[in-house]
């Protein structure tokens, strides 16, 4: 990596970099990329290592309620309502 890339990012990040920091991140950079180049050198088994196995945690949805049947007491509740729905203060 060089000087010029660091400015360039600098530049897509809309951050001045003094001399100083720029030399800074240059060396940092360096560092990340050398690590990144060794985890990729490392070989693991076929084998993949199984935490756990999937599953769906949610239930099944077995009897559901008919279709409006809380609906008019919910709206009951409701300080205002206009043609079956919630009537709210318009935000825009």
């Amino acid at each position: 990596m060089e000087i010029k890339e660091i400015e360039n990012l600098a530049s897509l990040c809309r951050i001045d970099l003094s001399e100083d920091e720029k030399l800074e991140l240059l060396d940092e950079m360096g560092s990340i990329l050398s690590f990144i180049d060794q985890v990729q050198t490392v070989k693991l088994d076929d084998k993949k290592d199984v935490v756990g196995s999937l599953r769906n945690v949610m239930r099944e949805d077995k009897n559901p309620h008919t279709e409006g049947k809380y609906t008019e007491a919910i709206l009951e509740e409701a300080p205002k309502k206009e043609g079956g729905y919630f009537k709210v203060k318009n935000i825009l």
